[in-house]
């Protein structure tokens, strides 16, 4: 699934080529892609015809358009990636792709934006905005890339956890935009195992561990983010290129880059993570 840089780097794209623009007609052509919405396909399409972007914004996983409103409460197109949603910008008459789920035409006459999603387990909404949040993301905590990101809070958040370490980066309650990827491989620049149990995090451990993320989510950003397969690509169809510069995740067996023991792979909430088992040795005690 998308993580925090892939979705960012849609979000630059749709800012660039949609902010300004009113949507002229709306086509849905699979009922499942706007399922969220609750009040069926005609009215999804109704909410938003006429309707002009006024941004492209983000918090964590979560993507969302701000319409322009004449009321006080605002609202917002929403869109949830799940593991095979792009957002495409395409020259009107393009041919359909095979999985294209909704099509947006502009007022302009210009480039269109098309919702493609091969598993449908994405979906967009038009949702209700409050406090600068449509309402279904109001419970997404801030991700570190937020200028208002309160490190000490989320480590005092984390330690009072009682979970394992892991467990708590993936907990979008806590601090959002970390998928699997990303929590892999800060764990390892931190030398951290993902099984330490959370009550036993240093502050110290914990500045640390927030600050490798950062750095982890700012290098993927300028790389495009990490593309495994053709379904992860920005507005334009390209694909991003930081798994050329993954450490631990996926990488089982291959030397560590830091101590050239080899990675192993663990079992993991029905996935995997990645460890080096000696810069990262798993605690003897791990919580339950």
């Amino acid at each position: 699934m998308p993580e925090l840089p892939e979705v960012e780097v849609v979000r630059l794209g749709l800012a660039e080529h949609v902010t300004g623009r009113t949507v002229a007609a709306v086509e849905v052509r699979h009922p499942r892609s706007v399922r969220r919405h609750l009040a069926g396909e005609l009215d999804f399409a109704a909410r938003l015809s006429g309707r002009q972007v006024r941004a492209a914004r983000r918090r964590g996983k979560y993507l969302w358009l701000d319409l322009d409103s004449d009321g006080a409460a605002g609202e917002a197109l929403l869109a949830h990636l799940g593991m095979s949603g792009q957002m495409r910008i395409q020259p009107p008459g393009a041919a359909d792709e095979t999985h294209l789920r909704v099509r947006l035409q502009f007022a302009d006459g210009g480039p269109e934006l098309r919702f493609i999603d091969q598993r449908t387990f994405g979906g967009l909404s038009v949702e209700n905005v409050v406090d600068g949040l449509p309402t279904p993301v109001a419970h997404i905590a801030r991700d570190p890339m937020d200028p208002h990101f309160d490190h000490d809070a989320v480590i005092a958040g984390i330690r009072r956890r009682r979970t394992s370490l892991k467990r708590a980066l993936l907990d979008q309650t806590l601090v959002s935009g970390i998928g699997n990827i990303y929590a892999d491989e800060a764990l390892w620049r931190a030398r951290l195992h993902g099984a330490r149990p959370t009550a036993t995090l240093t502050a110290t451990q914990g500045r640390t561990l927030l600050t490798v993320v950062t750095e982890v989510i700012t290098e993927a950003l300028a790389a495009g983010g990490t593309s495994f397969d053709a379904l992860y690509v920005n507005i334009n169809g390209a694909s991003g290129y930081f798994d050329r510069s993954l450490a631990a995740y996926g990488q089982a067996g291959r030397p560590c880059p830091r101590c050239s023991t080899a990675i192993q792979r663990e079992a993991f909430m029905n996935r995997s993570s990645y460890t080096c088992p000696r810069c990262q040795p798993r605690p003897r005690h791990p919580h339950p």
